[in-house]
């Protein structure tokens, strides 16, 4: 192990190694529980008393809330799922700027070390929205913690997400199909504004994790039946 990421990061030490893997670990087990947050399910139950799985397209995302609960939850759903992804970065950043971080001993180049332990906190932030702990490791597509994620690690392919997102929503009115968009735009800016190898890795999978999820709405929108934004599933 002491070899192995030798060569990826650098220079390790076996003992100061012991203490890295796990505090890495721990932080990206946080990472994950913030992704884990059901915003959806919590508003469904709080506001109607349903479960929304068992509604529309039983996701718990932004979408069905649209259609099963109304305008207000769903953009607050919106919202807080897009502050999932970015309060998972923001806090595996702040962790790392922490003294008691620094002082510990480096097996890695500490810099080096961050970026993948950030790129690490993007993939299980999208993991713990679709698959929640807090409710039997279901939940939604990802795609609003996805696009959090992306502004946590380059504000800029965030943003030109967003905008590619908007853009195409306005088009098309189908939040899949805009969605997806989003995924291939993200893919390309990370490359187009050289982000760290780390970043453009963890785009290409959060992005090809974040289609697959998105697998039933790709067979309808080949079958011309997926709904636009205002149509029941």
């Amino acid at each position: 192990m002491s070899k192995l990421l030798s060569v990826v990061f650098g220079s390790t030490d076996s003992g100061a190694e012991l203490l890295w893997i796990p505090i890495g670990l721990l932080v990206a087990a946080i990472a994950y529980l913030l992704g884990s947050i059901p915003t959806g399910y919590w508003l469904g139950k709080i506001l109607k008393g349903i479960d929304i799985r068992e509604h529309g397209s039983k996701s718990t995302g932004a979408t069905n809330v649209l259609r099963t609960l109304g305008k207000t939850p769903a953009l607050i759903v919106l919202l807080v799922d897009l502050l999932k992804g970015i309060a998972a970065l923001a806090f595996t950043r702040w962790f790392y700027g922490l003294a008691i971080a620094s002082a510990i001993p480096p097996t890695v180049d500490p810099q080096t070390w961050t970026t993948w332990a950030i790129t690490l906190a993007a993939l299980m932030a999208v993991l713990g929205h679709s698959k929640s702990v807090w409710i039997k490791f279901t939940g939604g597509k990802s795609a609003a913690t996805g696009l959090g994620a992306l502004f946590g690690m380059a504000w800029q392919v965030g943003l030109g997400g967003a905008i590619v997102f908007g853009v195409a929503l306005a088009i098309f009115r189908i939040v899949s199909l805009s969605s997806i968009a989003t995924v291939i735009a993200a893919m390309i800016l990370m490359v187009v504004w050289q982000q760290p190898f780390a970043f453009q890795l963890a785009t290409i999978a959060g992005g090809l994790y974040v289609i697959w999820c998105h697998r039933a709405n790709i067979k309808r929108l080949l079958a011309g039946t997926e709904p636009r934004i205002g149509q029941k599933v």
